[in-house]
């Protein structure tokens, strides 16, 4: 089990900085997404990117 984070005396879940680390990922991710047109191929752009934050995510819970 991992250890909280402590930011200022605050207790913050490692599940926190999970998932700002699956944003920040995402967030990298963008421009090579839009290079290729990742809109063209799925009916629905912001639906698809949520699913591919929620498998971001659930990797970085998995694997660190």
């Amino acid at each position: 089990m991992h250890a909280d984070l402590q930011i200022g005396g605050v207790l913050i879940s490692p599940f926190v900085a999970y998932a700002l680390g699956a944003f920040a990922i995402l967030a990298a991710l963008r421009p090579l997404l839009t290079r290729i047109r990742f809109g063209r191929y799925v009916a629905n752009p912001p639906l698809a990117e949520a699913g591919i934050y929620v498998c971001i995510l659930a990797l970085l819970v998995v694997l660190l």
